[in-house]
């Protein structure tokens, strides 16, 4: 049977027909986009007007983000930004160390049992006049039970001094950068990078892989999907055994799971010849609702954290260099071997030596193994010059834009991380566009909120928290910002041939919206509403979640 609906508006960013106001849909596919005289011509038909004051855009593709949040929502959230939950509860923000151990407190408070970790969430200590949380103030919490708060970034982790008991490290003698010492040779507490965090995290609460998310996190996370309007996501790094991809096969395959979620091997803990066997034999246990078979390569850790890897000058405070997660062989092996299995790569660089090292690993990948259409995607590269845009270009690879980070840590950028002149130019959207690099922007979720058209705002406004223009010369243009956070991201993903714009043959996902961002003006994005969306054909309403 095929259904047409009708629309205030139909945004199909399809150039050949850029609007229409209806579009007609059979099988959870789309047979076209016009007037309803055009449409009438597929045969008979049930007209549906429940959009008729709505308008109606490709669903939205989130090409950065983590399925975990959804199960982190059932943790402590101590974030300095007010946040929504999957259910629509707003959680307020906190400002400060003693907010963070008050809320702590309180959750300490309401557990029956004494001995059972409190983990916590979105820690962010750069706003607390970048004030390092210990393993003393956490103790304020409780020094009975193990308390851990992960950061914001995902990339540091901050335990009491029960958690290191727990984990043998509450002891002098230690040397890893990744486990900084206090004045009394004992950890402080904080922890940087997945080698020092996964044997700790098994003790607060995060016991089991961290980035992963169990059932119940991943349909709370399509409820954030359908919030934001998005019918396609990634789980960017997961680890992806056995009993998880059961799990996610089983859910999405379920009737009423409304998103696409494209899950991508985490490169951590396993030798590249098991990664890219794990991922030929993912490929096969693809599905149309769970995408399977690419890889996540996570090159340094954040700029806020103060661990992604600077070239000269560094540091803008000082700050010693970040930390490699990664060795330049193992990259340089996961490359080539990824081009020559034609398996698609993601790599997180935040700074731009991380970037360099990438792209020169691509540089001698290419020249082994040829690749016409790799699409290989620079994830965050947030500090890439124009040099850089200019050879990511040349090797054929793609950027996905952490556009949000301008409105979250843009001031804290400028003043403290790396400085004026470099913060003017982060997520250089526009360098990007000039330099013809196929481009997304992203939310990183749980990094930052899952909601596509926030981050559409933060690409062309470019404002900080405080209000604040940051690079002026590197706004993009609405229409451009709406194109990444659709067909830029799925391109990024090798799924613009079915989800992305509104036209014959693709799947019938499609976001609701309140208003049109096509003319509500750039300043007003973030404000769009979203009624909810249609996935494959059925519809999810964010009301009835």
């Amino acid at each position: 049977m095929t259904t047409i609906y009708s629309a205030k508006k139909i945004i199909t960013m399809n150039p050949v027909r850029p609007e229409a106001t209806h579009v007609a849909v059979r099988d959870g596919r789309i047979l076209g986009a016009g007037s309803l005289a055009e449409l009438k011509g597929w045969g008979d038909y049930t007209l549906d007007e429940r959009f008729a004051d709505k308008v109606i855009m490709p669903g939205l593709v989130e090409g950065h983000s983590h399925a975990m949040e959804g199960t982190l929502w059932r943790y402590t959230y101590v974030g300095y930004f007010d946040r929504m939950d999957p259910n629509g509860k707003v959680w307020s923000g906190l400002d400060g160390i003693e907010g963070v151990l008050d809320r702590l407190k309180e959750a300490d408070a309401n557990m029956e049992d004494p001995d059972a970790p409190l983990p916590g969430w979105s820690l962010d200590p750069i706003y607390f006049n970048n004030e390092r949380v210990t393993r003393e103030d956490l103790d304020k919490v409780s020094t009975t039970r193990p308390v851990g708060v992960m950061h914001a970034s995902g990339h540091i982790l901050n335990v009491n001094s029960k958690a290191l008991e727990m984990a043998g490290l509450l002891k002098t003698g230690l040397n890893n950068p990744g486990v900084p010492l206090g004045k009394d040779g004992l950890p402080t507490g904080e922890l940087k990078g997945p080698d020092v965090m996964t044997p700790v995290g098994i003790h607060v609460g995060f016991d089991r892989d961290m980035l992963a998310c169990d059932e119940q996190g991943l349909v709370d996370f399509a409820k954030l999907c359908v919030r934001s309007g998005v019918t396609t996501a990634t789980d960017l790094a997961a680890r992806l055994p056995d009993e998880a991809v059961e799990m996610m096969s089983r859910v999405t395959a379920r009737e009423n799971f409304p998103t696409r979620i494209v899950p991508l091997r985490f490169h951590h803990g396993v030798t590249p010849e098991e990664l890219i066997a794990h991922v030929l034999e993912l490929k096969k246990k693809t599905s149309d609702r769970l995408r399977l078979g690419m890889i996540k390569v996570v090159v340094d850790g954040s700029i806020q954290g103060f661990s992604a890897r600077m070239r000269w000058p560094g540091y803008f405070n000082g700050a010693e260099n970040g930390l490699w997660y990664i060795s330049p062989e193992h990259l340089q092996q996961i490359i080539n071997s990824s081009l020559e299995h034609n398996i698609h790569i993601h790599t997180h660089t935040n700074g731009d030596e991380a970037t360099e090292l990438v792209l020169d690993c691509m540089e001698e990948g290419l020249l082994q193994h040829p690749s016409r259409d790799h699409r290989f995607t620079l994830q965050h590269c947030q500090l890439a010059d124009t040099a850089q845009f200019r050879r990511m270009n040349k090797l054929g690879m793609c950027v996905n834009l952490f556009a949000n980070h301008h409105f979250y840590w843009g001031d804290e950028h400028y003043n403290l991380t790396v400085g004026p002149e470099r913060a003017e130019r982060m997520n250089a959207c526009a360098t990007a566009l000039e330099n013809d690099v196929p481009m997304a922007i992203h939310s990183d979720a749980p990094i930052t909120p899952l909601g596509p058209l926030f981050t559409a705002w933060c690409a062309v406004n470019r404002l900080t928290a405080s209000g604040r223009t940051q690079g002026e010369a590197e706004k993009i243009e609405v229409d451009e910002a709406l194109y990444a956070i659709t067909l830029g991201a799925a391109y990024t993903l090798k799924l613009d041939g079915e989800v992305g714009s509104i036209e014959t043959g693709k799947r019938a996902d499609f976001a609701i919206l309140e208003d049109d961002p096509e003319t509500v003006g750039g300043e007003s994005l973030k404000d769009v509403g979203v009624w909810g969306t249609v996935q494959d054909g059925r519809v999810f309403p964010a009301s009835e979640l």
